[in-house]
């Protein structure tokens, strides 16, 4: 196993002929590779399935972490770009969960080929709120949530977990979002969190010609349901828009009888032109 492999504890599974394609699945913040564990058994009868851990989850060494190459989404569009370039498997289908729908969107721009579609669940371009553009949040919130988590990261995960997935303390998915939190080093966390919650890519979706399938569920706190028909309007290649009946940023894991049917659909069907 190569450097880039072992940093990202890439793993490589399902069929080894290819199958149907090759499937890459990339998770969002505070989570890592474990939050497709509903997905992953209904791909790998079919496809080859590529699992990573983006550079900062609580599963890679902290050690690792580039506090500037990572103050922008480039630095992990170039990881993505550095993983499909060593494993040579050909354009592959990307499933970005969040922030990885983004890194997919910029890694895509200058590497068109390694990419046949881009499955964005729960994505946006920003969660600003601007003149004529409603991302979400004001900038007092995203300050408030940043100095949160400076002062107690513990209490902070407490209560983002629940608020972020759509449920109480004791669901299975908000324990399991907690426990992927609580891995992550606190000042590390901060730092991904205020890369993710500033950035704006508004300006660049034009440039994505990748065919694009936005999904989006109809109650998220992080992504307004408005957010997913400004992706298809200005997204630069074909795309499509399916918002489902799921709650909360992480519906894959804590409505996976909704959201993977949706998924698998939008994995194995383009879109009509």
């Amino acid at each position: 196993m190569g450097i880039v492999e072992e940093a990202h504890n890439l793993r490589v599974i399902g069929r080894a002929d290819g199958g149907r394609g090759t499937i890459v699945l990339a998770h969002g913040f505070g989570t890592d590779q474990s939050v497709w564990k509903h997905l992953v058994p209904h791909l790998v009868e079919e496809y080859r399935v590529v699992l990573f851990d983006n550079m900062g989850a609580g599963t890679t060494n902290p050690d690792d972490f580039d506090f500037d190459r990572y103050t922008t989404l480039e630095g992990y569009a170039l990881d993505l770009l550095a993983i499909l370039e060593e494993l040579r498997l050909g354009p592959c289908i990307f499933v970005g969960h969040s922030v990885s729908a983004a890194i997919g969107a910029i890694a895509s721009i200058s590497r068109p080929d390694l990419f046949s579609k881009l499955v964005m669940l729960s994505a946006s371009p920003r969660y600003l709120n601007d003149v004529d553009y409603f991302g979400g949040f004001e900038q007092e919130e995203l300050d408030q949530l940043f100095d949160a988590m400076r002062s107690n990261y513990k209490a902070w995960v407490s209560g983002f977990a629940p608020l972020a997935v759509g449920g109480d303390m004791d669901s299975v998915a908000v324990q399991e979002f907690s426990r992927t939190l609580f891995n992550i080093r606190p000042d590390i966390a901060l730092c991904v969190a205020q890369t993710i919650f500033q950035s704006d890519l508004r300006e660049i979706l034009g440039l994505v010609m990748v065919p694009c399938h936005i999904l989006q569920s109809s109650k998220d706190l992080a992504v307004p349901v408005v957010v997913s028909e400004y992706l298809h309007r200005n997204l630069g290649g074909e795309s499509i828009v399916e918002v489902m009946s799921s709650e909360g940023h992480l519906p894959q894991l804590s409505s996976p009888d909704i959201v993977i049917p949706v998924l698998l659909r939008h994995i194995r069907y383009d879109i009509a032109v």
